[in-house]
């Protein structure tokens, strides 16, 4: 089988095809794979890509988003003209965007292609639609976005990462698996956490560790807000602080310069021993890593991000803060008193048993059957696709 996948802008859109191609690779030796991703993620697509147990090539093509953004009145974004005219020059980048794809798919001849999500994906998707090729894409967040909600229109089929109840989609079409995460997110015992900080390079294995992420394009406001309670928060832990590569000179130029508080921006080999190692994580409502971290059974501090499109981050935020399976915290009260964040914290680190029930919950989110389900549907596809060609 030949398969082209496509996702981008952050790594919950990468992340989870490594694991999809996983799967595939291990019920079909010959299993060819190309990624399609925007330009501005490509360096980290392709570190991703790198862990894949077989050679994925990476196209990087233009594309082009609509920029809304939840926190901001529709007439205050009329207005915002340098918004706008990053909008109108997008259209044109999409317009390139659909055209590479056009070519690349008739150059490749794949048997199916796969959205995960990202902008990127709706070129390659509507590329796929013109030219009868099976479009299976997956929908990670409760509150679908704009791109998948158009090429579920077109496509062949529709995974979905929460429930089918949360999707306007057909039912006939939609299935839910889960997200798709790698097999090296699990349950550690004290033991493997140990030698987890031990990898990251921490002095002291046996001290708590905090985990903060903002996802693979960082949260500046987080960061900021982290940065400021530092030194209060390494008196009772050390700190694991990925920024996103935009924001990685500022923290690091800013925050304590001590060996328990690593810097990091990036971290292109994955989350799972960061996370394996952690005692709490500070994260953002991305629907992966939400989804990693259930995996890993982590007690998890959420700070989503109030200015995406249909505040879906603050939706997925409050799901698992209604069952009791996370902690959140409004971003604009922190950046008001991020003192808020160091109570919330030493909480926590002083409450072993508010840590284990918080684990406990989340896990129970955990579908580790999720990407051989996906795998399953993209396989599906593909063979019903080629047995029409060659009985047609």
């Amino acid at each position: 089988m030949k398969i082209v996948a496509a996702g981008g802008g952050s790594g919950g859109h990468v992340t989870p095809v490594v694991a999809v191609l996983r799967e595939l690779k291990r019920h079909d030796a010959d299993l060819k794979a190309y990624f399609v991703t925007d330009r501005g993620y490509s360096q980290q697509a392709a570190a991703f890509m790198a862990k894949a147990p077989f050679e994925v090539r990476v196209k990087r093509i233009f594309s082009g988003k609509w920029r809304r953004y939840h926190a901001v009145s529709w007439w205050r974004q009329l207005i915002d003209i340098p918004t706008m005219l990053k909008n109108l020059r997008d259209i044109f980048l999409f317009g390139l965007g659909l055209l590479q794809s056009l070519w690349f798919l008739r150059r490749v001849k794949p048997d199916v292609v796969f959205g995960k999500g990202g902008f990127v994906c709706l070129p390659v998707g509507l590329a796929a639609k013109v030219l009868r090729i099976p479009l299976v894409i997956h929908d990670s967040d409760i509150h679908p976005g704009l791109t998948n909600r158009i090429l579920a229109r077109y496509a062949t089929v529709i995974a979905t990462g929460a429930p089918t109840k949360f999707y306007p989609y057909p039912a006939e079409r939609t299935h839910y698996v889960g997200i798709p995460v790698d097999r090296s997110y699990r349950v550690v015992t004290a033991r493997q956490q140990q030698a987890c900080k031990a990898a990251l390079g921490l002095p002291d294995t046996k001290r708590p560790l905090i985990v903060v992420t903002g996802g693979g394009l960082g949260a500046r406001n987080l960061n900021r807000v982290v940065v400021s309670i530092a030194g209060q928060l390494l008196e009772h832990a050390a700190i694991l602080h990925v920024t996103g590569q935009a924001n990685y000179e500022e923290v690091l130029a800013d925050a304590p310069d001590r060996p328990d508080y690593i810097v990091k921006a990036f971290l292109p080999e994955g989350f799972a021993i960061a996370f394996g190692a952690a005692d709490i994580v500070i994260t953002r409502a991305g629907a992966t890593t939400m989804l990693e971290l259930a995996a890993s059974g982590k007690p998890v501090v959420i700070v989503p991000s109030p200015y995406l499109p249909g505040a879906h981050q603050i939706k997925n935020a409050a799901m698992y803060e209604q069952t009791g399976a996370a902690i959140v915290c409004d971003e604009a009260e922190l950046i008001m008193n991020p003192l808020k964040l160091k109570h919330v914290l030493l909480d926590l680190l002083a409450n072993s048993k508010k840590r284990a029930a918080l684990s406990t919950t989340l896990h129970k989110f955990a579908k580790p059957d999720a990407a051989i389900d996906t795998a399953a549907l993209i396989a599906e596809a593909a063979y019903a696709h080629t047995k029409q060609k060659q009985t047609g």
